[in-house]
């Protein structure tokens, strides 16, 4: 087990603590929201007893895998509870998200919640979110058009020449469980987020993009001997 795969552990632990009898809970996508699914699946098959829904494809099936029921988003929201991962986090508790393509129906799971919990190791925590390229999803239909006014509007924020890449799979367009395409934008530095997420949400034939802002409630860090609580 490599470092970080055993901070990644740690975090999804303490997350369990967060998971209570009947709960209505949302379960993530990535790499650390899997482990905590794994964790989590012996307790379910112990009596334990959530409604869960999934934030992707790939954790529906990793969840029917573990033996834990699905159900529907609209047959149970508000959810209680969303327990998920980060490409990026910064201790305002805003994100980056979408490096697994899974953000617009993560931030839908996650906006359907009364909490969002975010469980990272250290190696996610940035003083300014923007070294991690955005992902931008945006429809199929017209995109090249699409990414011109990205890269207009970026512009007129003071991001200039902003590198854009649609993002590939397999030699092909990567399409998300949603049939969409993914502008991954490589800023370095994003100056304000809640700007740049309100300019990215006006643009037509942009479907969501990967700054969580003001959506997370909790914040579990992992380091070396300790998983840090921040709150907003």
């Amino acid at each position: 087990m490599t470092d970080q795969t055993a901070l990644k552990r740690a975090v999804a632990a303490k997350a369990l603590d967060y998971v209570t009898e009947g709960m209505k809970l949302g379960l993530g996508s990535g790499s650390t929201a899997e482990i905590f699914l794994e964790l989590l699946a012996p307790r379910i098959r112990g009596g334990l007893k959530l409604l869960c829904v999934p934030t992707s494809e790939r954790t529906a099936a990793a969840a029917r895998k573990q033996g834990i029921t699905l159900a529907s988003l609209d047959d149970l929201a508000p959810l209680d509870l969303t327990i998920d991962g980060a490409d990026e986090a910064d201790r305002n508790l805003d994100l980056i998200k979408g490096g697994g393509g899974m953000l617009l129906r993560e931030k839908i799971v996650a906006a359907s919640s009364k909490k969002m919990l975010v469980i990272a190791d250290e190696t996610k925590m940035v003083p300014r979110l923007g070294k991690f390229p955005l992902p931008v999803e945006v429809v199929e239909f017209g995109h090249k058009s699409t990414m011109a006014r990205l890269a207009s509007t970026f512009t007129g924020l003071g991001y200039p020449n902003v590198p854009m890449t649609l993002r590939q799979k397999d030699g092909e367009a990567f399409k998300t469980d949603s049939g969409n395409l993914i502008c991954d934008c490589a800023f370095g530095a994003i100056q304000s987020a809640p700007k740049l997420a309100a300019a990215l949400s006006t643009i037509p034939g942009v479907v969501e993009h990967g700054l969580f802002v003001g959506i997370a409630t909790t914040l579990l860090i992992a380091g070396p001997g300790e998983v840090e609580v921040v709150e907003r």
